[in-house]
């Protein structure tokens, strides 16, 4: 059993080693026992799911399966990096940032959506290839850096130039919007997303099944009379 000892009627009754002891171990927030019982520590007695950072991690394992924490990674990872590209190229025109545009030596310049299109390639060819998902957040996180480094300059292979500071390159915001809005509309309700799916695809294997054409027919015959 432990009770809690005031510090005037330990020091009177303890030597002065142990009242030094017991001046630590006051001073470092421990509740001392009883004569004969080590001290414990008011820290180790907390249960762990007393601890907020265990707590939420315990939620999101419980609430967050791997295709939600895909999405999630996927909008987070589109969001900033499109808000980093927009402040890079920024930097770079007005050059208030040690950067420049990458130049080939014959005058080339290869804009990031290039990047972005081998990015999602690969995250194409290792998703359709890979059956892992342990991998899924990671190859969500590879697709939303390379979605960003298109959508950013998606006026420019809309107009086939160069218009990424011209009145047609705010098209790439609009849809960079948009597209974030549909990402955090689908991780929002992503339960009610798959259900619409799935009754989606009831419906059509119905439509599309022996049962559905005999509906049909019916029907039609029905409408004659």
């Amino acid at each position: 059993m432990f009770v809690p000892i005031s510090f005037a009627t330990a020091h009177t009754s303890l030597s002065h080693s142990q009242r030094l002891r017991f001046a630590e171990r006051s001073e470092a927030g421990a509740i001392l026992p009883t004569v004969g019982t080590p001290p414990v520590n008011i820290h180790n007695l907390l249960h762990p799911g007393f601890h907020f950072r265990k707590r939420v991690v315990t939620a999101y394992q419980q609430h967050v399966d791997y295709r939600r924490e895909a999405a999630l990674r996927m909008w987070i990872a589109f969001i900033v990096t499109f808000l980093f590209l927009r402040f890079l190229t920024y930097g770079i025109r007005y050059h208030f940032l040690p950067a420049r545009n990458i130049v080939t030596s014959g005058g080339l310049h290869i804009h990031h959506f290039v990047w972005g299109i081998l990015i999602l390639l690969v995250v194409g060819f290792l998703g359709i290839t890979i059956d892992s998902p342990r991998l899924h957040a990671w190859l969500a996180t590879a697709f939303g850096i390379g979605a960003a480094l298109v959508i950013d300059e998606f006026a420019l292979w809309l107009n086939l130039r160069d218009v990424y500071w011209l009145r047609e390159g705010r098209i790439s915001i609009d849809v960079a919007v948009v597209i974030a809005g549909l990402l955090g509309l689908y991780y929002a309700a992503y339960r009610f997303w798959n259900q619409v799916a799935r009754e989606v695809r009831a419906a059509v294997k119905f439509v599309t099944s022996e049962e559905g054409r005999l509906f049909r027919t019916r029907s039609t015959s029905t409408t004659s009379k």
